[in-house]
């Protein structure tokens, strides 16, 4: 449900890592050393989708694991700069997780490695404790990520009682964690593989057949990305479509899905419609997109412009609800 003033307080838990982007100069070519550049950054599911949200007016605060090395320091800097307040478990004796992405010279991912142990070790056992759950108790909104085992996820949709949870699937694997909880989630940003996964449809299904297999395992909304493709959303009554716009340039591809989720839990809670806050989410996606970074600046009149070039919604089959 929405959260019906301009500003609320989110409490993000999941996925904050290193992410190392390998970027090749040339044609890909495989079983083969590919010429390019290897850049390093602070990133993960929910953090990147809740600077987005801090971007577009609303408060946050994020609980994720660390370890007590240089990456750990690197992203205890980023959550500050951000200005999101940091509730992390340190672990002092481990590796922080990262996550490594090689892409093809045209931005795409060839392939991705998730070094993230710490977190099955250790989310289950913090969200056990006192001000794990005082911290849920306090948000106004909660937004998680398939980084944390199906137990976790079935503590914090308990512990949230009937406060929007939002999540993000993160993989084609870890979407499934999320299966006991989906009646429990306001809306899951996932892309058509992970919703494949999910569902268990065929690989050809399109993304109206793939809402209603959502809507099946009790979901009531939805957005199935696909790249470039059109985006299909699922609401409490209809599954919809929304094209989004060509980019005029493909920089990187990383954490646009990220972005969309990000930009779309920020109008929710300030009171838009699903399918508008779609549209705000497709417009910080396609920022993100044309930039290398992978949170994109989202300040006005940028914003608006992209904005602008996001095509309504279509309305493509009534859902039962």
């Amino acid at each position: 449900m929405p959260i019906h003033h301009t500003r609320a307080h989110i409490l993000a838990i999941g996925g904050a890592h290193i992410d190392r982007r390998g970027r090749m100069t040339e044609k890909f070519a495989p079983g083969a050393s590919n010429p390019g550049r290897m850049d390093e950054e602070v990133g993960g599911g929910v953090f990147n989708a809740l600077r987005s949200i801090v971007q577009r007016g609303h408060g946050a605060s994020l609980m994720s694991m660390r370890g007590g090395d240089a990456g750990g320091q690197a992203v205890a800097a980023a959550v500050d700069r951000a200005g999101i307040d940091d509730l992390p478990a340190v672990f002092l004796d481990r590796v922080t997780p990262s996550y490594t992405a090689l892409l093809d010279d045209q931005g795409e991912l060839v392939a991705g490695l998730a070094d993230m142990s710490l977190y099955d070790l250790g989310f289950v056992r913090h969200l056990r404790r006192k001000a794990a759950r005082q911290a849920i108790d306090a948000a106004d909104a909660i937004l998680l990520d398939a980084n944390i085992p199906a137990p976790g996820l079935e503590l914090i949709a308990r512990q949230a009682g009937s406060k929007p949870v939002f999540a993000i699937a993160i993989s084609p694997a870890k979407v499934l964690r999320l299966k006991p909880v989906l009646p429990a989630l306001s809306v899951l940003f996932l892309n058509r593989r992970e919703a494949i996964a999910l569902t268990g449809l065929p690989p050809q299904s399109d993304g109206a057949d793939l809402a209603r297999g959502l809507r099946a395992l009790g979901l009531r909304r939805a957005a199935i990305s696909a790249g470039p493709q059109a985006l299909f959303g699922l609401d409490e009554t209809n599954v919809f479509s929304i094209a989004p716009p060509a980019p005029e340039r493909v920089a990187d591809v990383t954490g646009a899905g990220d972005a969309l989720a990000g930009a779309t839990i920020a109008a929710i809670l300030a009171g838009h419609d699903f399918a508008g806050a779609l549209r705000e989410g497709l417009a910080a996606a396609s920022i993100c997109i044309e930039t290398p970074r992978s949170v994109p600046q989202l300040d006005e009149p940028h914003f608006s412009a992209a904005l602008a070039r996001i095509a309504q919604p279509a309305i493509l089959a009534k859902c039962d609800p």
